[in-house]
């Protein structure tokens, strides 16, 4: 039986490998991380170490892909069903981004502390709002329905398959290398000819329509791997000749621990596609949809370390509002923000419940009482905390990534009315539970003040700190 963890790894390999070949710049970007990896690895030791092992952030990998209607996506959960990966957290990212991306998006991934250790493969899904009226009229609304309609991202076996290995928690070995088969090929580059008024009729409206919308299949719109150092990443791109986006999104650079996520990505690039023009001729052209990602995951945040960062965004945008400024320049002003306003230090991060953490006993002090609460218990070294690496996505950023690299910014009637379509609404297409990530990084903390409380022989449970917000 090749269980969801060893269906997830290989997917997660084999992906990888197809789309190295499809993108050959994702291989440099591949090779540098890991150079840059290996370097931090060198120079700083176990505290490389401390956001998972090397060889989990060496596997570690988050796919991007897009789809057109609720069926395409409840399809899309069944398949990565089978892999042990669900969906977690509702990002919009019609609101997100300044340029028009007419899609709401979620990640599935595994959500067990144990399952995200082995290995955290992750996909970034997103899915049209068809019915948005800031970017698709009535008439281009029927005319799309009908063209997704009629088309069929996923065969009948390989969901069968899938339905299959979720149901037993796993398939056999012939049935095994039939899924991971049809899977990889279901999210290749299609060379089916684009219609080339039908696409360019979309991409008026917005490029990510017509990357969704504008061909017959779905395919792999990025994938990413993770680096220790993205900085020094970013500036070895360059060295080697790649164009990378104007900046990192994110968090800024700063002296204090790592939290969320930082991003970046170089820039589309132009790749050969069969375009048929209106008189059927079939011609060679190229298009500019998929790019190489990268980023460097830090330390989770709670709902107020989440408020923090969300107002410190916004008053950097205050501060920096009509000025022209550099990405360097930005990211200075946003650290020195950081460093007014952030905790500086871990053990301050636990004390004010900005981040997530699990504990761990240090000293069992055999005939010794232990104190009863955990601020007491980490001062007097009982116990230590470890940071929980955060495992979803920023919407600011993905649509800061998805807006650098598109090709015009599209059409957006923002005097029309939006489409009410949130977590609600998503959880109800993929026909299953829709995880807070929240509640997610809460229980995984929670199962370790349980293992402390009982390894010490406390009578009652360890809460965590009050949240307060620095300063």
């Amino acid at each position: 039986m090749v269980d969801a963890t060893a269906l997830r790894a290989a997917f997660a390999r084999r992906l990888s490998a197809m789309y190295g070949t499809e993108v050959p710049a994702y291989n440099t970007l591949v090779e540098v991380a890991q150079e840059v990896n290996r370097e931090v690895l060198a120079r700083t030791g176990a505290d490389a170490e401390r956001l998972g092992s090397i060889g989990r952030v060496t596997a570690e990998r988050h796919g991007a892909i897009r789809v057109g209607t609720p069926a395409e996506l409840a399809q899309v959960a069944r398949i990565f069903g089978a892999m042990g990966m669900y969906p977690v957290g509702y990002y919009d990212l019609r609101e997100a981004a300044s340029s028009s991306v007419p899609v709401v998006s979620t990640a599935f991934r595994p959500v067990d502390e144990a399952e995200l250790a082995a290995n955290p493969f992750r996909v970034f899904t997103s899915m049209l709002v068809t019915g948005d009226r800031r970017f698709f009229g009535a008439d281009l609304e029927r005319r799309l329905g009908e063209f997704l309609g009629a088309r069929r991202l996923f065969p009948p076996r390989l969901l069968e398959l899938a339905d299959r290995a979720e149901a037993e928690g796993g398939l056999d070995d012939e049935a095994a290398e039939e899924f991971l088969t049809l899977a990889t090929r279901a999210f290749e580059l299609s060379a089916e000819p684009v219609s080339r008024g039908w696409y360019a009729e979309l991409e008026r409206v917005s490029a990510v329509a017509a990357d969704i919308g504008g061909v017959a299949s779905t395919h792999v719109n990025h994938l990413t791997p993770r680096v220790l150092d993205i900085d020094a990443l970013y500036a070895r791109m360059g060295e080697r000749g790649i164009t990378m986006i104007d900046a990192i999104q994110g968090p800024p650079r700063w002296d204090g621990p790592d939290l969320l996520l930082r991003q970046t990505s170089f820039r589309a690039l132009a790749e050969p596609r069969m375009f048929r023009e209106d008189d059927g001729r079939v011609v060679r052209d190229d298009l500019r949809v998929r790019f190489g990602e990268v980023e460097a995951r830090g330390i989770a945040v709670t709902p107020a370390g989440r408020a923090l960062y969300d107002a410190l965004s916004a008053e950097l945008d205050r501060v920096l509002a009509g000025q022209r400024v550099t990405a360097e320049e930005r990211n200075a002003a946003g650290a020195e923000l950081w460093s007014d306003r952030v905790p500086p230090t871990e053990a301050e991060l636990v004390a004010g419940d900005l981040a997530y953490f699990t504990f761990h006993v240090l000293d069992a002090r055999p005939g010794a009482v232990p104190p009863a609460d955990l601020a007491t218990l980490l001062a007097d070294g009982w116990v230590g905390a470890r940071p929980i690496v955060y495992e979803d996505f920023l919407p600011r950023s993905a649509a800061g990534i998805f807006q650098s690299n598109l090709t015009s910014d599209g059409a957006k009637d923002v005097t029309a009315a939006g489409a009410d379509f949130g977590a609600d609404a998503l959880a109800g297409v993929l026909g299953r539970p829709l995880h807070d990530p929240y509640e997610l990084y809460a229980s995984i903390r929670a199962a370790s003040l349980a293992r402390v409380r009982d390894e010490l022989g406390l009578a009652q449970e360890l809460a965590p700190p009050a949240a307060r917000q620095p300063g």
